[in-house]
């Protein structure tokens, strides 16, 4: 256990994503019993608080797992969803999440290694974090480099495992490196914040 991270020994996090529904559940079972006396904006305010804030502990190490080890995850947010809005388990949670404006949970995990690196980037954040990731040279050769980016990319690290490049030094300028720059470019935390929200719901649900 570390910091609330319960870590195998395989470093899969398996079991750390395996406890977190439990209490999860426990939580929306009790909220259910309140859905009839409060209105949609409060229940969304409950299950940000009692739920949502247990999803989303510490979530950037997910970064990189696989669908399938998440998924357990996404089982949370989707009955959460229906619970707001009211909805039967045939009634599907792709457009609940867009109306609620709610990003899936692989993307909410994702969200966490941009605002990180957008404090590297401001010379906001400890020097240990700055130390982690280089900006783009000329002579680097890494391999995510596209000729067409701005200077405002930085060096991917090559690696030969699937488990290095969840590595934050990996992991944090790749994602970086793929935003738009009218994202990149914003003047504060707060805009980069929202427009980088906008720019993960246009890829999740303008299909």
């Amino acid at each position: 256990m570390l910091s609330g991270i319960l870590l195998d020994s395989e470093l899969s996090l398996k079991q750390h994503v395996n406890r977190i529904p439990s209490t999860c559940f426990y939580h929306l079972r009790r909220l259910r019993q309140l859905k009839r006396h409060v209105n949609v904006e409060v229940m969304k305010r409950l299950i940000s608080a009692f739920v949502f804030s247990r999803l989303e502990c510490s979530n950037g190490i997910l970064s990189g797992l696989p669908l399938s080890t998440i998924a357990p995850l996404q089982r949370v947010q989707n009955p959460a969803a229906r619970l707001v809005l009211v909805l039967s388990l045939s009634d599907r949670v792709r457009p609940a999440l867009k109306e609620l404006h709610w990003l899936p949970v692989v993307y909410r995990i994702k969200f966490k290694l941009p605002l990180v690196m957008f404090t590297i980037h401001r010379h906001q954040c400890p020097d240990y974090l700055t130390d982690s990731v280089h900006p783009y040279s000329n002579n680097d050769p890494a391999r995510y480099w596209l000729r067409s980016a701005s200077s405002t990319n930085y060096s991917v690290p090559r690696t030969r495992t699937k488990f290095g490049d969840r590595a934050f030094s990996v992991a944090g300028p790749v994602v970086w490196n793929s935003l738009p720059a009218a994202v990149r470019h914003a003047d504060s935390l707060h805009s980069f914040k929202c427009r980088l929200k906008l720019h993960f719901f246009s890829l999740c649900f303008n299909d």
